[in-house]
């Protein structure tokens, strides 16, 4: 699995790179900000929202912690999807926060 580490992703987002973010946080935790630009897919709904995605794009995808992103990135890449888990999540991450 791809991975990548919060201050790979907070360059990418300071160089204005067009990125796909994925957050499979709970509505609970998204409360407390996302990266910005993160599209919200709650991990439970994800097999059945994936054809909200598109296969051809690469996308980004952030837990808490790590292991439900990771989760999530295995059950993509089985669909065809081109994914990377953000490391530590939103735990390690320190960057800019968007209020949805």
């Amino acid at each position: 699995m791809k991975t990548m580490t919060t201050d790979e992703l907070i360059n990418l987002l300071d160089a204005n790179e067009d990125l796909n973010v994925i957050d499979v946080r709970e509505d609970f935790e998204v409360e407390h900000g996302m990266i910005p630009g993160a599209v919200h897919i709650p991990l439970g709904s994800i097999p059945e929202r994936t054809n909200e995605l598109d296969n051809s794009k690469s996308y980004i995808v952030v837990c808490k912690g790590g292991v439900r992103s990771a989760n999530a990135c295995e059950y993509l890449a089985e669909q065809g999807f081109d994914v990377t888990n953000l490391d530590g999540g939103m735990m390690a991450y320190d960057g800019e926060l968007e209020f949805k």
